[in-house]
């Protein structure tokens, strides 16, 4: 029987398994290095329209929220080609299903930014 590793140790590896795998969304996929100019756009407006508190941890939730789900997307869209790497209907519907919540999250994004940015533009 193998010895467990201590609780502080394997967190640690986990959370260095999670910062590798941002790192190959971020170096990788297309889409991800977009919303990173956004987020990073977004957190310029942020500092030149001095927003509130709380609309910092909405703009914060949205950046994460999009960003999180593009990874989940990815992740689902790399399944499914390892699962069934020919055209396939039901994994271009797999596909298209986790898409769609990635651009759910982004209409919600791009909505949330109107309602903070709009009336300090116009």
């Amino acid at each position: 029987m193998q010895k467990k590793e201590p609780f502080i140790i394997n967190r640690l590896k986990s959370v260095g398994f999670a910062f590798k795998g941002m790192l190959i969304l971020i170096k990788t996929e297309s889409s991800i290095k977009i919303q990173v100019v956004i987020a990073i756009a977004a957190t310029i407006a942020g500092f030149y329209f001095e927003i509130s508190t709380t609309e910092w941890l909405i703009q914060i939730a949205m950046i994460g929220l999009v960003m999180s789900i593009e990874g989940v997307n990815t992740a689902v869209e790399y399944m499914a080609d390892f699962i069934h790497p020919d055209h396939h209907p039901k994994i271009g519907l797999i596909k298209d299903i986790s898409a769609g919540a990635v651009f759910i999250a982004a209409v919600v994004a791009v909505i949330v930014g109107c309602i903070i940015y709009f009336p300090k533009i116009f």
